[in-house]
């Protein structure tokens, strides 16, 4: 099941929102990781980055085929062989992933799906303890220039209930991501 349309713009457009290996730093994830999982791989904006400092495996799902295409033809041509990138309708079949299989996952502009739970839950599972789920999303904010409409775009403190009702800690306070997103992680218990 797709996810309700987020209005994600071009590829060039969207990779200047992002600083994607500071915002992964900023959140948590290590050189150490065994294995990161990420809800929605996209146009691997953060796939790349991330299989470039992990020592462990990247599994990048996406329901869209041209997108899943379109990571392994960039991780092939950056020399990266620790990137699995899968098709898959993680909404609702889940990732196919054994539990406690990864250290990190990401969940970045995703929130505003129909069922934002059981997405973190899902991340909670395939989490091994003390692991960290990352969650990206747009600020609530009418001006910016892409994202999904304000009557789904969740707000920071709904992420972080969220996040607790799937069974993370949370953290204390919620990452500024200008120009027009906000982070937080919570790890698994």
């Amino acid at each position: 099941m797709k996810t309700r349309e987020s209005g994600m713009p071009g590829e060039t457009v969207w990779e200047r929102f992002f600083d994607a290996p500071a915002i992964l730093g900023r959140l948590g994830l290590l050189a150490e990781a065994r294995g990161v999982v990420e809800f929605g791989c996209g146009y691997g904006t953060f796939t790349i980055p991330a299989a470039h400092l992990v020592h462990g495996t990247v599994y990048a799902f996406d329901i869209e085929p041209e997108m899943v295409e379109l990571v392994r033809a960039k991780a092939q041509q950056a020399g990266l062989a620790n990137i699995v990138c899968e098709v898959r309708d993680f909404v609702e079949q889940g990732t196919g992933l054994a539990d406690g299989t990864a250290d990190y996952a990401m969940l970045f502009n995703i929130l505003h799906a129909e069922q934002p739970v059981v997405l973190l839950r899902e991340a909670h599972r395939v989490l091994r303890p003390s692991g960290i789920c990352a969650v990206i999303h747009w600020i609530y904010d009418a001006s910016t220039p892409r994202g999904p409409d304000l009557s789904i775009r969740p707000r920071p403190e709904q992420c972080a209930a969220w996040l607790r009702e799937a069974g993370f800690e949370t953290p204390s306070g919620i990452l500024s991501l200008p120009p027009y997103h906000y982070g937080l992680a919570g790890r698994k218990r």
